[in-house]
C-alpha cells in the first residue's frame, strides 16, 4: 500500500501536468484557469452541501443508538473528494466528482470491508487454532498471608465492618 501511494505521489503530477497542455492547447490558456478555478468552487459547494447531509444521517443514526459507521465513511470519502477538487488538476477533478457519487461511494464502502475482514481473520486477541487461550491468571483459593498487602487490606476492611 505504501508503494501504490509513492507511485501515486510521483505519476499524478507527471500525468496532471500532460492533461494540462493536452487541454490547454485545445481551448486555451485561459479557459483552462477558469475550468480549474470553476471545478474548484463548484467541488466546495458539492462538498458544503453533501457533507451536511451526512451530518444529518449521522445525527439521526446517533438518535437511535446506532454507530454511524456508513456516515462515516461517506463522510471521509467527501472529505478526500474536497481536497482532490481543491488541488488544481482535470484527473484529481474527476476522482474528486466520481466520491460525490453514492454508488461510487457504495463500491468503495463494499472493497474496504472486504479488505479489513480480510486482514482481520484470525487476529482475535489471544486466539489459536489448538484452543488454546492465552492469559494471566490470580490464584484466590488460598487464603492471603497475614502481614502480606492484601490481607492487610483485607484485615483493615474487616475492623471497620466490626466497628
Amino acid at each position: 500500500m505504501g508503494l501504490f501511494i509513492l507511485l501515486a505521489l510521483i505519476v499524478m503530477p507527471i500525468v496532471e501536468i500532460a492533461v494540462f497542455i493536452e487541454v490547454g492547447g485545445r481551448i486555451g490558456l485561459f479557459n483552462t484557469i477558469a475550468v480549474v478555478f470553476i471545478t474548484a468552487v463548484a467541488g466546495t459547494a458539492l462538498l458544503r452541501w453533501q457533507g451536511l447531509s451526512v451530518l444529518g444521517r449521522a445525527q439521526e443514526s446517533l438518535r437511535v443508538n446506532r454507530f454511524p459507521m456508513e456516515e462515516v465513511f461517506d463522510g471521509l470519502c467527501l472529505v478526500f473528494a474536497g481536497a482532490l477538487l481543491l488541488t488544481p488538476g482535470f484527473v484529481t477533478d474527476g476522482i474528486g466528482f466520481l466520491l460525490f457519487l453514492p454508488p461510487v461511494r457504495q463500491i468503495l464502502k463494499r472493497f474496504a470491508i472486504r479488505h479489513i475482514s480480510l486482514r482481520a481473520q484470525g487476529r482475535g486477541a489471544g486466539a489459536r487454532p489448538d484452543g488454546v487461550i492465552d492469559g494471566d491468571y490470580v490464584d484466590i483459593t488460598e487464603a492471603p498471608e497475614q502481614g502480606s498487602p492484601k490481607a492487610t487490606r483485607l484485615e483493615s476492611k474487616k475492623q471497620d465492618d466490626d466497628t
